[in-house]
């Protein structure tokens, strides 16, 4: 009775910190910086592994992520609104924020002070934005600016896409256009001829098991750090091939 007690207690502590960070009210201090592409968006594959930006629906409201947010790769696809804060020249008016999506790691520059170009260097929270993102809460003419922001649930259009890749003997998912918090944790693969298969982050958004699933219809298990889960059945049919991407379910 006492452990039984106990376990829900657990449970129930677990589960509410996890949508405190899925979700979370409370601004936080950071600063902000923009990568100077020519199209003014960050189209390139980044840390998380969703490769053309645009293709993956993120697009320019896509970020980089210093060490002390991007939590080795666990962070990708979470959703953070940020504002510019504190500095009447260079934040526009009224402070309008953007929702952004992490898809990429910011790396930590330690041959320069934190606060002269290292401005990703652990421990500070920093995001590399996107100059048409960045150009929405502040002056482009900054080099860097002072931001607020908070964990926001992500607002997705249409499913959750599954990108198949290996080879006969070594399989791999990219997930991407997740909703909710956005942030996954767990992802279970089922064939026609399997049980449900615990797969193992491999980086980023990508996700491995050993495994031959070749001729079989694939279904996905996927669970996001608030705790909920979503299962989609027979996404992928039984003549699948690496490099397809399919829809499931939306949380």
């Amino acid at each position: 009775m006492g452990a039984a007690f106990q376990a829900t207690v657990i449970c129930l502590i677990l589960l509410h910190g996890c949508n405190a960070a899925a979700q979370d009210d409370e601004w936080k201090s950071a600063t902000a910086t923009y990568s100077k592409e020519t199209d003014g968006s960050i189209i390139i594959e980044g840390a998380c592994g969703y490769g053309d930006l645009h293709r993956s629906s993120y697009g320019k409201y896509s970020a980089g992520l210093s060490s002390m947010l991007f939590n080795r790769g666990s962070t990708c696809g979470s959703c953070f609104e940020v504002r510019c804060v504190d500095h009447i020249l260079w934040c526009l008016q009224g402070s309008p924020s953007v929702t952004l999506t992490a898809t990429d790691f910011c790396p930590p520059n330690y041959g320069l002070p934190a606060d002269y170009g290292g401005w990703c260097n652990f421990p500070r929270a920093h995001f590399e934005m996107s100059k048409a993102a960045f150009a929405e809460i502040a002056e482009k003419r900054a080099d860097i600016v002072p931001v607020q922001y908070r964990r926001v649930k992500c607002e997705r259009s249409g499913a959750i896409r599954f990108t198949v890749y290996g080879t006969s003997f070594y399989y791999q998912v990219l997930i991407t256009n997740v909703g909710s918090d956005g942030e996954v944790v767990g992802v279970k693969v089922k064939g026609s001829k399997t049980g449900w298969i615990p797969m193992g982050r491999n980086w980023g958004q990508n996700w491995q098991c050993n495994l031959n699933l070749s001729g079989q219809p694939l279904s996905f298990e996927v669970t996001t750090s608030t705790g909920r889960t979503v299962t989609s059945y027979n996404v992928a049919p039984p003549t699948w091939r690496f490099g397809q991407t399919f829809q499931g379910k939306q949380f």
